[in-house]
């Protein structure tokens, strides 16, 4: 995979992200109606409107790739035996945006053969963007300059930076703090922004006990962080898995520097037992 292969999908992906950013930002703020969907999780007529702006430019630019939208039905069947596969969250975050924070994004990511590869994170509010996609490294670009990414060094648990949920936050991260020896603590929605922090440097890791997220909510995240350095797994340690029909991410999500990874997934392994074989 070469930086030319890549370079009209990243583009078309970066577009794409911010013409449904300006989408998201003409509501925010307005008291714009939330409905509630399946699993209690909101949406809102900016999420459907991105999400349509989206999955339409997708299928215009790559019209073999499959397409799967956190506001579109899966076909499981296609989706797996799809070769290319985007995986799109038009916003995440939305209880962030519905409250008027600044914790939601845009996330796109494509996988192929079920891993993956590139990944645009787009934060509307102060327009940055995270991209990374192979043989291009992971970049931050904030008022028109890009900045090469790479994780941070810290090594011991007691001086990890953790950044969690604000909406989601479980009670759990309270157990995590204390296992691990670790006082500092960023709450943040969504969960590319987290990750960005995470790929940045500026944050160590990130602990999410619960069994809500899913494909799309880890898809350009974790292309991200890889590039720049970091892992992401479940909160055993095993890798996050793309070829499978559920979508839910239903064992927790791990993410960190590298560094970190297996002496926290250790430490942690009291409070989050491996299931039985």
């Amino acid at each position: 995979m070469t930086q030319a292969s890549f370079a009209h999908e990243l583009a078309v992906a970066r577009q794409l992200g911010e013409r449904a950013g300006a989408i998201l930002l003409g509501y925010h703020g307005s008291g714009i109606a939330v409905q509630g969907k399946a699993g209690g999780e909101p949406v809102t007529q900016a999420d459907l409107e991105a999400s349509a702006l989206i999955v339409k430019g997708l299928a215009e630019a790559f019209p073999s790739d499959h397409i799967l939208s956190e506001e579109a039905p899966d076909d499981p069947a296609r989706r797996l035996a799809a070769h290319r596969v985007w995986m799109v969250d038009p916003m995440d975050g939305t209880k962030d945006f519905v409250a008027g924070h600044d914790g939601f994004s845009v996330m796109i990511g494509l996988c192929v053969a079920q891993r993956p590869v590139l990944g645009v994170i787009y934060q509307p509010l102060g327009a940055l963007t995270y991209f990374a996609a192979p043989g291009i490294p992971a970049t931050l670009v904030r008022n028109g300059v890009q900045h090469r990414l790479a994780v941070s060094s810290v090594a011991d648990p007691g001086a990890a930076r953790l950044v969690a949920s604000r909406s989601h936050r479980d009670e759990k991260i309270d157990a995590v703090r204390a296992a691990l020896g670790t006082r500092d603590e960023l709450n943040v929605g969504s969960v590319g922004l987290k990750l960005g922090l995470i790929a940045r440097g500026d944050r160590d890791l990130y602990v999410n006990p619960s069994s809500m997220s899913s494909k799309w909510d880890t898809c350009a995240p974790e292309a991200l962080l890889h590039a720049a350095g970091g892992r992401l797994t479940d909160l055993h340690g095993d890798p996050i898995r793309y070829d499978v029909p559920v979508l839910k991410n239903d064992r927790g999500l791990l993410a960190s520097n590298g560094v970190l990874h297996d002496t926290v997934r250790a430490k942690l392994a009291a409070i989050f037992p491996s299931p039985p074989a």
